[in-house]
């Protein structure tokens, strides 16, 4: 029986409990790779690289899921401050992988403009295309939004999370 991996890319910018709802409907893969975006395809600002991979560190141990994982793969397959695509990641994955099925998870909103990554029609034809929508009505953008207006996120993301972004005082300039 091959070995099964999930690819949950996000920009985690930061990590919310929608994205924690989908990851509890994950247990099914050996393992899944949290995949914080290096640069946003589309040109989303967002918090430093380095830091987001700090907040979602602190987001697996949080939520104790024996089969998530970091992937800083993005940003070692980077070409400068490129966006790296979907399918790079992938075949990346695949050289890294050999030997597992690898399913690409996605929210529905990215389901429904799937045709406008890079090579789509190639992606679906190598690997698996998963769309799993958040159960939990939480983004990112609503814990960005409470935290510039100086109100409780305690119940959009998880306690060691929650506790970085308050103290260390991050997106207290963008949105």
């Amino acid at each position: 029986m091959k070995h099964t991996l999930a690819v949950f890319g996000s920009a985690f910018n930061p990590p919310s409990l929608g994205h924690r709802s989908v990851l509890e409907r994950l247990g099914q893969f050996d393992k899944v790779l949290l995949l914080p975006s290096y640069q946003h395809a589309w040109g989303k600002v967002m918090l430093d690289y380095s830091a987001r991979c700090d907040l979602v560190r602190a987001f697996i141990c949080d939520i104790g899921q024996s089969n998530l994982e970091l992937s800083t793969l993005e940003q070692k397959i980077a070409i400068g401050d490129n966006a790296v695509t979907t399918f790079a990641v992938l075949e990346a994955l695949q050289l890294d992988y050999p030997d597992s099925d690898i399913t690409f998870v996605i929210g529905p909103d990215n389901f429904l403009s799937f045709q406008r990554f890079y090579k789509a029609e190639d992606i679906l034809k190598r690997w698996q295309v998963m769309a799993c929508p958040e159960t939990v009505p939480v983004r990112s953008t609503l814990i960005r939004e409470a935290l510039l207006n100086k109100t409780d996120i305690s119940d959009y993301t998880t306690p060691t999370v929650h506790k970085m972004l308050v103290n260390d005082h991050r997106y207290q300039f963008n949105s």
